[in-house]
């Protein structure tokens, strides 16, 4: 079984613009495709660093020595580069979506396609797991999840239903999840109803927006001048985070502008949004809601 086929590869690691003896760093492993890219366009002094907190993915650790694999969250780059004693580097790549090999084992609880026990943790260490957010949330939590991360405009009556079914029994696996939303899984819908259900649920789960705002607000202290971001994201939510940043360096309201309406940013967008080809959708379908953005250090 194919571990994850990297989207956008060749769009993704050229929007790096690699100095063959620079540092680039990969927070989101997986299966290593885009690391690969990366180590074959480096010198010998070149290095890359690579994130994942799914112990599976050790797995595919690459036998390189410019190559170092750190079993841990991105959301503490800059801490553990600090650690194997790097301050600055030249680029970060990010994929924000769910590896293939998360989806395609049943046990792990992501995909709607299998009945598993509710799971959905990428960090199987991790104490809270869907379980734990649909059997344990109060009603205005589980509200406020499926509302603001599945933007599910049944949200009030989902969670008040939950509230209720889990109160005759716990809602184990992914089946009883569905059995007991089913009325609001009608056929025509009931795929992406269930998408946005476990979307909203994952991303609780894995604190999946804070993750990426803390690692964007650390982007400008560990990047060298003209340094790259190349994101890629999965949904508006993701998508919606990295534009602002990259536009005005926050995630909600307006810089500051001097007398002349002026205002410092630390990033500016490098060419415009790329997302998959026609072909690359064919060949993996998972790409499909791809979004690539790359940025430059100012």
């Amino acid at each position: 079984m194919e571990y994850h086929n990297p989207v956008l590869l060749k769009e993704t690691v050229d929007g790096l613009n690699i100095n063959p003896d620079g540092i680039y760093v990969d927070v989101t492993f997986g299966g290593g495709g885009h690391s690969r890219e990366i180590l074959s366009r480096l010198s010998e002094k070149g290095k890359l660093f690579a994130f994942d907190q799914d112990l599976d993915a050790l797995e595919n650790k690459i036998d390189d020595p410019r190559f170092t694999l750190i079993n841990e969250n991105f959301r503490h780059i800059k801490r553990f580069l600090r650690f194997h004693g790097v301050r600055k580097v030249d680029g970060i790549l990010a994929d924000f979506g769910v590896s293939s090999h998360q989806f395609d084992v049943a046990e792990r609880g992501f995909s709607t396609r299998f009945d598993a026990d509710l799971d959905m943790r990428m960090n199987q260490k991790n104490a809270l797991s869907a379980y734990h957010v649909v059997n344990e949330y109060d009603e205005e939590q589980l509200r406020a999840v499926l509302a603001q991360y599945g933007e599910l405009r049944s949200a009030p009556t989902m969670a008040r239903l939950i509230i209720e079914k889990r109160e005759e029994a716990p809602i184990v696996t992914s089946e009883q999840l569905k059995t007991v939303l089913k009325k609001f899984l009608s056929p025509k819908h009931e795929n992406k109803i269930l998408a946005q259900i476990y979307q909203a649920i994952r991303i609780e789960v894995n604190q999946e927006i804070e993750v990426i705002k803390e690692l964007l607000l650390q982007a400008p202290e560990i990047l060298n001048e003209k340094g790259r971001l190349s994101l890629i994201s999965y949904h508006s939510l993701e998508d919606r985070l990295v534009k602002r940043f990259i536009r005005n360096g926050m995630f909600e309201g307006e810089p500051e502008r001097d007398m002349f309406g002026n205002f410092e940013v630390p990033f500016k967008k490098v060419g415009g949004l790329i997302v998959p080809t026609k072909e690359e959708i064919k060949i993996n379908s998972r790409a499909r809601s791809a979004k690539l953005r790359i940025a430059e250090k100012i």
